[in-house]
Protein backbone atom coordinates (compact mmCIF):
# COMPACT_ATOMS: atom_id res chain seq x y z
CA UNK A 1 0.00 0.00 0.00
CA UNK A 2 1.56 3.38 -0.92
CA UNK A 3 1.20 5.32 2.04
CA UNK A 4 1.25 8.89 0.30
CA UNK A 5 -1.87 11.04 0.29
CA UNK A 6 -2.87 9.06 3.64
CA UNK A 7 -5.93 11.79 4.38
CA UNK A 8 -7.87 13.03 1.36
CA UNK A 9 -10.51 15.36 1.37
CA UNK A 10 -12.81 14.04 -0.97
CA UNK A 11 -15.90 11.82 -1.42
CA UNK A 12 -15.18 8.12 -1.17
CA UNK A 13 -15.33 6.05 -4.22
CA UNK A 14 -16.45 3.07 -2.00
CA UNK A 15 -17.03 0.66 -4.78
CA UNK A 16 -14.10 1.25 -6.49
CA UNK A 17 -12.18 1.05 -2.69
CA UNK A 18 -13.61 -2.16 -1.85
CA UNK A 19 -12.21 -4.13 -5.05
CA UNK A 20 -8.56 -3.91 -3.08
CA UNK A 21 -8.89 -2.70 0.77
CA UNK A 22 -11.23 -2.91 3.87
CA UNK A 23 -13.41 -0.30 4.29
CA UNK A 24 -14.78 0.96 7.99
CA UNK A 25 -17.07 3.83 8.33
CA UNK A 26 -15.13 4.37 12.09
CA UNK A 27 -17.66 6.78 14.02
CA UNK A 28 -21.41 5.83 14.02
CA UNK A 29 -24.58 6.40 15.96
CA UNK A 30 -27.61 4.50 16.27
CA UNK A 31 -31.07 5.38 17.93
CA UNK A 32 -29.95 3.88 21.51
CA UNK A 33 -27.91 7.09 22.06
CA UNK A 34 -28.31 10.24 19.67
CA UNK A 35 -28.92 8.81 16.44
CA UNK A 36 -31.83 8.27 14.71
CA UNK A 37 -31.44 4.84 12.60
CA UNK A 38 -31.62 1.11 13.91
CA UNK A 39 -29.09 -1.23 13.48
CA UNK A 40 -31.08 -3.15 11.10
CA UNK A 41 -31.39 -0.36 9.16
CA UNK A 42 -27.70 0.59 9.27
CA UNK A 43 -26.50 -2.99 8.60
CA UNK A 44 -28.95 -2.83 5.16
CA UNK A 45 -26.67 0.21 4.20
CA UNK A 46 -23.33 -1.02 4.95
CA UNK A 47 -24.24 -4.31 2.92
CA UNK A 48 -25.60 -1.98 -0.12
CA UNK A 49 -21.66 0.10 0.46
CA UNK A 50 -20.04 -3.43 0.75
CA UNK A 51 -18.28 -1.30 4.03
CA UNK A 52 -18.08 -1.97 7.96
CA UNK A 53 -19.28 0.56 10.48
CA UNK A 54 -18.39 0.82 13.98
CA UNK A 55 -21.13 1.65 16.14
CA UNK A 56 -20.12 4.23 18.72
CA UNK A 57 -22.97 5.29 20.36
CA UNK A 58 -22.16 7.72 23.43
CA UNK A 59 -21.91 6.39 26.97
CA UNK A 60 -24.16 3.36 25.33
CA UNK A 61 -23.30 -0.51 23.67
CA UNK A 62 -26.31 -1.67 22.95
CA UNK A 63 -25.97 -0.69 19.04
CA UNK A 64 -22.29 -2.59 19.05
CA UNK A 65 -23.50 -5.65 20.95
CA UNK A 66 -26.78 -6.13 18.16
CA UNK A 67 -24.74 -5.79 15.34
CA UNK A 68 -22.30 -8.05 16.37
CA UNK A 69 -25.06 -10.94 16.04
CA UNK A 70 -24.44 -9.81 11.97
CA UNK A 71 -21.48 -11.94 10.98
CA UNK A 72 -21.58 -10.81 7.19
CA UNK A 73 -21.10 -7.32 8.41
CA UNK A 74 -17.32 -6.59 9.64
CA UNK A 75 -18.19 -4.40 12.75
CA UNK A 76 -15.87 -2.94 15.29
CA UNK A 77 -16.95 -2.78 18.65
CA UNK A 78 -16.85 0.50 20.16
CA UNK A 79 -18.01 3.44 22.25
CA UNK A 80 -18.16 7.22 22.22
CA UNK A 81 -17.55 8.09 25.81
CA UNK A 82 -18.32 11.47 27.98
CA UNK A 83 -15.59 12.51 30.31
CA UNK A 84 -16.38 14.90 33.32
CA UNK A 85 -14.90 17.95 31.29
CA UNK A 86 -17.49 17.08 28.44
CA UNK A 87 -15.14 16.29 26.08
CA UNK A 88 -15.28 12.93 23.74
CA UNK A 89 -13.35 10.08 23.95
CA UNK A 90 -12.98 6.46 21.69
CA UNK A 91 -12.49 3.61 22.61
CA UNK A 92 -12.66 0.39 19.73
CA UNK A 93 -12.15 -3.17 21.06
CA UNK A 94 -10.74 -6.20 19.24
CA UNK A 95 -13.52 -8.15 20.57
CA UNK A 96 -18.06 -7.85 22.24
CA UNK A 97 -16.72 -9.91 25.14
CA UNK A 98 -14.25 -6.72 26.36
CA UNK A 99 -16.57 -4.26 25.57
CA UNK A 100 -19.02 -5.15 27.55
CA UNK A 101 -16.81 -5.82 30.83
CA UNK A 102 -15.43 -2.40 29.98
CA UNK A 103 -19.05 -1.02 29.83
CA UNK A 104 -20.26 -2.88 32.74
CA UNK A 105 -17.36 -1.98 35.44
CA UNK A 106 -15.48 1.20 33.86
CA UNK A 107 -18.77 2.89 32.66
CA UNK A 108 -21.87 2.34 33.73
CA UNK A 109 -20.89 2.83 37.71
CA UNK A 110 -19.84 6.41 36.24
CA UNK A 111 -22.75 7.48 34.41
CA UNK A 112 -24.79 10.14 34.40
CA UNK A 113 -28.45 10.91 34.26
CA UNK A 114 -29.17 10.43 30.37
CA UNK A 115 -26.84 8.56 28.33
CA UNK A 116 -25.93 11.68 26.71
CA UNK A 117 -24.86 13.18 29.89
CA UNK A 118 -21.33 13.21 30.99
CA UNK A 119 -19.94 10.67 32.96
CA UNK A 120 -17.63 11.40 36.64
CA UNK A 121 -14.76 10.06 34.95
CA UNK A 122 -11.56 12.43 34.05
CA UNK A 123 -10.44 11.92 30.16
CA UNK A 124 -6.89 10.54 32.06
CA UNK A 125 -9.56 8.33 33.88
CA UNK A 126 -10.89 6.53 31.08
CA UNK A 127 -8.10 6.30 29.28
CA UNK A 128 -6.37 4.68 31.95
CA UNK A 129 -9.34 2.31 32.36
CA UNK A 130 -9.37 1.25 28.77
CA UNK A 131 -5.97 0.41 28.65
CA UNK A 132 -6.68 -2.61 30.94
CA UNK A 133 -8.24 -3.92 27.66
CA UNK A 134 -6.77 -4.67 24.41
CA UNK A 135 -8.28 -1.51 23.09
CA UNK A 136 -7.82 1.58 20.36
CA UNK A 137 -8.57 4.81 21.98
CA UNK A 138 -9.20 7.78 19.53
CA UNK A 139 -9.98 11.50 19.79
CA UNK A 140 -12.58 12.27 17.81
CA UNK A 141 -13.13 15.63 16.11
CA UNK A 142 -10.27 17.28 18.66
CA UNK A 143 -11.13 20.64 17.00
CA UNK A 144 -14.82 21.31 17.24
CA UNK A 145 -17.52 23.40 18.61
CA UNK A 146 -16.84 23.74 22.60
CA UNK A 147 -15.35 21.51 24.62
CA UNK A 148 -16.28 18.17 23.09
CA UNK A 149 -12.99 18.15 21.29
CA UNK A 150 -9.94 17.25 22.68
CA UNK A 151 -8.13 20.56 21.98
CA UNK A 152 -10.16 23.19 23.94
CA UNK A 153 -9.56 25.80 26.76
CA UNK A 154 -10.59 23.37 29.22
CA UNK A 155 -7.12 21.84 29.35
CA UNK A 156 -3.64 23.72 30.14
CA UNK A 157 -1.32 23.18 27.27
CA UNK A 158 0.59 20.99 29.52
CA UNK A 159 -2.06 18.72 30.31
CA UNK A 160 -3.73 18.41 26.88
CA UNK A 161 0.39 17.65 25.87
CA UNK A 162 -0.14 14.50 28.31
CA UNK A 163 -3.07 13.40 27.38
CA UNK A 164 -2.44 13.59 23.47
CA UNK A 165 0.80 11.16 24.39
CA UNK A 166 -1.71 8.49 26.05
CA UNK A 167 -3.77 7.86 23.07
CA UNK A 168 -3.62 5.80 20.25
CA UNK A 169 -4.50 8.76 17.36
CA UNK A 170 -6.73 11.41 16.59
CA UNK A 171 -9.88 11.84 14.14
CA UNK A 172 -9.15 13.52 11.11
CA UNK A 173 -11.79 13.60 9.14
CA UNK A 174 -15.41 13.78 10.93
CA UNK A 175 -18.60 14.44 8.05
CA UNK A 176 -20.29 16.52 10.56
CA UNK A 177 -17.70 18.73 11.44
CA UNK A 178 -16.51 22.15 9.88
CA UNK A 179 -13.05 21.26 7.09
CA UNK A 180 -11.77 24.05 8.55
CA UNK A 181 -11.58 21.77 11.98
CA UNK A 182 -10.70 18.93 10.45
CA UNK A 183 -7.97 20.23 8.37
CA UNK A 184 -6.53 21.63 12.11
CA UNK A 185 -7.22 17.78 13.26
CA UNK A 186 -4.94 16.93 10.13
CA UNK A 187 -2.18 18.72 11.06
CA UNK A 188 -1.91 17.61 14.97
CA UNK A 189 -2.86 13.72 13.46
CA UNK A 190 0.58 14.26 11.24
CA UNK A 191 2.26 16.16 14.00
CA UNK A 192 1.77 13.60 16.71
CA UNK A 193 3.06 11.06 14.12
CA UNK A 194 0.10 8.95 15.54
CA UNK A 195 -3.06 6.98 14.13
CA UNK A 196 -5.19 8.98 12.01
CA UNK A 197 -8.98 7.82 11.82
CA UNK A 198 -12.04 9.04 9.73
CA UNK A 199 -15.66 8.51 10.26
CA UNK A 200 -18.96 10.02 9.39
CA UNK A 201 -20.05 10.36 12.84
CA UNK A 202 -23.78 9.62 11.04
CA UNK A 203 -26.73 10.21 12.97
CA UNK A 204 -29.01 8.47 9.81
CA UNK A 205 -27.98 5.14 7.76
CA UNK A 206 -27.90 7.37 4.56
CA UNK A 207 -24.97 9.21 6.06
CA UNK A 208 -22.46 5.98 6.59
CA UNK A 209 -19.71 5.71 4.08
CA UNK A 210 -19.54 9.89 4.32
CA UNK A 211 -16.18 9.33 5.49
CA UNK A 212 -14.06 6.00 6.37
CA UNK A 213 -10.76 4.52 6.91
CA UNK A 214 -9.31 2.02 4.12
CA UNK A 215 -6.76 -0.46 4.77
CA UNK A 216 -5.07 -3.46 2.60
CA UNK A 217 -5.79 -5.99 5.52
CA UNK A 218 -8.07 -9.07 6.02
CA UNK A 219 -11.89 -8.18 6.79
CA UNK A 220 -11.14 -8.58 10.09
CA UNK A 221 -11.21 -6.79 13.29
CA UNK A 222 -8.17 -7.97 14.85
CA UNK A 223 -6.25 -7.10 11.18
CA UNK A 224 -8.20 -3.68 10.57
CA UNK A 225 -6.98 -2.43 14.17
CA UNK A 226 -3.99 -3.23 13.54
CA UNK A 227 -3.61 -1.88 10.59
CA UNK A 228 -4.70 1.14 12.02
CA UNK A 229 -2.55 0.86 14.98
CA UNK A 230 0.53 0.94 12.87
CA UNK A 231 -0.22 3.51 10.56
CA UNK A 232 -0.95 1.53 8.04
CA UNK A 233 -4.76 3.05 6.97
CA UNK A 234 -6.07 6.04 5.17
CA UNK A 235 -8.42 8.42 5.97
CA UNK A 236 -10.76 9.62 3.02
CA UNK A 237 -14.09 11.40 3.53
CA UNK A 238 -15.90 14.77 3.23
CA UNK A 239 -18.04 16.99 5.59
CA UNK A 240 -21.70 17.36 4.73
CA UNK A 241 -23.49 19.83 3.55
CA UNK A 242 -24.15 23.31 5.62
CA UNK A 243 -28.39 22.68 5.21
CA UNK A 244 -27.82 19.05 6.31
CA UNK A 245 -25.10 20.03 9.38
CA UNK A 246 -28.57 22.24 10.31
CA UNK A 247 -30.77 19.00 10.39
CA UNK A 248 -28.34 16.69 11.62
CA UNK A 249 -28.44 19.09 14.66
CA UNK A 250 -32.11 19.65 14.76
CA UNK A 251 -32.49 16.06 15.01
CA UNK A 252 -29.62 15.79 18.08
CA UNK A 253 -31.16 18.49 19.78
CA UNK A 254 -34.74 16.89 20.24
CA UNK A 255 -32.57 13.96 21.42
CA UNK A 256 -30.78 16.26 24.01
CA UNK A 257 -33.77 18.01 25.27
CA UNK A 258 -33.97 16.18 28.78
CA UNK A 259 -30.23 16.93 28.99
CA UNK A 260 -30.17 20.69 29.12
CA UNK A 261 -29.40 20.84 32.83
CA UNK A 262 -26.13 18.72 32.07
CA UNK A 263 -25.47 20.92 29.57
CA UNK A 264 -25.78 24.72 30.89
CA UNK A 265 -23.36 22.91 33.82
CA UNK A 266 -21.05 22.01 31.39
CA UNK A 267 -20.96 25.43 29.40
CA UNK A 268 -20.75 27.09 32.73
CA UNK A 269 -17.70 25.44 33.73
CA UNK A 270 -16.39 25.64 29.91
CA UNK A 271 -17.09 29.57 30.37
CA UNK A 272 -14.70 29.73 33.55
CA UNK A 273 -11.92 28.08 31.95
CA UNK A 274 -12.12 30.48 29.31
CA UNK A 275 -11.70 33.16 32.06
CA UNK A 276 -8.47 31.78 33.10
CA UNK A 277 -7.46 31.37 29.62
CA UNK A 278 -5.08 33.59 28.33
CA UNK A 279 -6.64 35.33 25.41
CA UNK A 280 -9.04 38.07 25.49
CA UNK A 281 -9.66 37.47 21.87
CA UNK A 282 -10.29 33.56 22.49
CA UNK A 283 -12.71 34.78 25.64
CA UNK A 284 -14.24 36.94 23.65
CA UNK A 285 -15.23 34.42 21.27
CA UNK A 286 -16.41 31.52 23.17
CA UNK A 287 -18.83 33.56 24.96
CA UNK A 288 -20.37 34.81 21.93
CA UNK A 289 -20.46 31.17 21.17
CA UNK A 290 -21.63 30.04 24.36
CA UNK A 291 -24.58 32.60 24.48
CA UNK A 292 -25.69 32.01 21.01
CA UNK A 293 -26.01 28.35 21.20
CA UNK A 294 -28.47 28.50 24.75
CA UNK A 295 -30.34 31.31 23.16
CA UNK A 296 -30.78 29.40 20.03
CA UNK A 297 -31.74 26.07 22.72
CA UNK A 298 -34.32 28.45 24.47
CA UNK A 299 -35.88 29.45 20.82
CA UNK A 300 -36.26 25.81 19.81
CA UNK A 301 -37.60 25.09 23.74
CA UNK A 302 -40.26 27.51 23.18
CA UNK A 303 -40.69 26.36 19.64
CA UNK A 304 -41.74 22.87 21.18
CA UNK A 305 -45.36 21.73 21.67
CA UNK A 306 -44.50 20.30 24.96
CA UNK A 307 -41.74 22.96 26.29
CA UNK A 308 -44.59 23.23 29.60
CA UNK A 309 -42.12 19.53 30.35
CA UNK A 310 -39.35 21.27 30.31
CA UNK A 311 -40.04 25.05 32.90
CA UNK A 312 -37.19 23.80 34.87
CA UNK A 313 -34.96 23.83 32.16
CA UNK A 314 -36.64 27.25 30.77
CA UNK A 315 -35.71 28.50 33.74
CA UNK A 316 -32.59 27.70 34.06
CA UNK A 317 -31.96 28.86 30.76
CA UNK A 318 -33.56 32.57 31.85
CA UNK A 319 -31.17 32.52 34.66
CA UNK A 320 -27.90 31.93 32.99
CA UNK A 321 -28.83 33.96 29.52
CA UNK A 322 -27.87 37.23 30.79
CA UNK A 323 -24.37 35.76 32.99
CA UNK A 324 -23.10 35.22 29.30
CA UNK A 325 -23.68 38.53 26.97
Amino acid sequence: MNYTNIVQFEKPNLKELAKVFTIVDFHFHTHYSDGRSSVPQIVERARELGIGVAITDHNEIKGAVEIDGYKDILSIPGIEVTSKEGTHILVYFYDIKSLKAFYRKDIRPFMGHTVMSSTSLTIEEIVLRARAYKTLIVFPHPFSAMYTGICNFYFSKERLARILGLVDGVEVINSENLNKWNLKSTVLGFNLEKSMTGGSDGHKAIELGNSVCYADCPKTRAAFLDAVKKRHNKVMGKEIAMLKKVSANSAKLKTNINNYPDIIEKNIKYGYAVLHSKSKTAKTKVFRHLSFNLKKGLFRLLLSSNWLRYGHNLAVLLYVLPMLR
